[in-house]
């Protein structure tokens, strides 16, 4: 694999970091996937930038260490410079989530066309998109419209301890993202008391029908972007830039290329000519981008949006503006 030299999968003894493998006494080695991976000096990764950048919301960092719920795991990991240490899952699972086998430089070399681009590039760099489950992915943004990071993740931890099933050992006090059967059976009152206001029967109705579609991730994944994207918009909850979240966030799509109030400034402030055309703006700028940042385009968003406040005079900083 290009960009990545594994350490080994496993340990020889267990480890007790801060606590966390405590309940890991009796199990065999070969059940404690643990170990670390050493990126290429070609390849750069920065954990803190793409688990802190707004486009996952069930990470937290303590002590060094991020900590989140990925599916039925709770994974630690850890980065210190070009090593990468992780508990709770396999190196192809780290590997895959956080891509880390994609070529990043070759990826921002290809839309590196401007100062404006260039200055978000220099300063994130390492960051990347990750693979995140495509359930999970698509009610956390529909729990995300009209809300700031902080409510957002308050939400979603609610949702969870509310209705998710609570992991075991030493990871009791997490909890796994509810099922579409589970979510799409529950008392309003309950979201109600998740603050999911409005977004509650959406919630409800976009878990029933796809707990009702078995192959709805399959045929997501085999629709071109136009098409996925419309398709996606069909759930309830789910508007244009909720689908090119999910899009990007949840199926690779790198072309999508979400448009939020802060890209919208962005665009408007450095890239006037986005603002042509016909259609709401959310259509143009994502027009203008996929013909001008390329096929990454949706690479070129998260850069931009992670570098907002460089970009954005203080006048027109509204701390209060969600995430993507």
């Amino acid at each position: 694999m290009a960009g990545i030299h594994d350490e080994g999968n496993r340990i020889p003894y267990c480890l007790n970091v801060n606590g966390f493998l405590d309940g890991c006494r009796g199990m065999r080695v070969d059940q404690i996937p643990t170990g670390s991976i050493t990126l290429l000096h070609d390849q750069p990764f920065d954990l803190d930038l793409t688990l802190g950048c707004g486009q996952v919301f069930r990470w937290a960092r303590k002590d060094g260490w991020w900590a989140g719920v990925v599916g039925d795991r709770l994974i630690r990991v850890r980065q210190e410079g070009r090593r990468i240490f992780f508990e709770g899952a396999g190196k192809n699972f780290i590997r895959d989530y956080f891509q880390l086998d994609l070529d990043l430089e070759a990826i921002t070399s290809s839309f590196d066309r401007d100062d404006v681009i260039h200055r978000a590039i220099e300063g994130c760099r390492g960051l990347r998109i990750v693979r995140q489950p495509a359930w999970e992915c698509t009610i956390s943004f529909i729990c995300a419209t009209c809300s700031s990071i902080p409510m957002i993740k308050r939400r979603i931890e609610m949702i969870c301890q509310k209705m998710g099933e609570r992991l075991s050992g030493p990871a009791s006090d997490y909890y796994r993202f509810p099922s579409p059967e589970d979510l799409a059976v529950t008392d309003p009152a309950i979201l109600k008391e998740c603050r999911a206001g409005y977004r509650g029967e959406y919630i409800r109705q976009a878990a029933a029908r796809i707990s009702t579609d078995g192959g709805w991730e399959e045929r997501i994944h085999s629709l071109s972007y136009p098409e996925a994207r419309e398709e996606l918009m069909t759930l309830p909850g789910v508007g244009k830039k909720a689908a090119d979240c999910i899009l990007l966030f949840a199926f690779g799509r790198y072309e999508a290329f979400p448009v939020d109030v802060w890209i919208q400034r962005i665009m408007q402030a450095n890239y006037p000519e986005a603002m042509e055309g016909r259609g709401d703006p959310c259509s143009r700028i994502g027009r203008f981008a996929r013909h001008y940042f390329g096929p990454y385009a949706g690479y070129a968003q998260e850069y931009l949006y992670a570098s907002r406040f460089t970009f954005l005079s203080p006048s027109r900083r509204d701390k209060r503006a969600g995430p993507l």
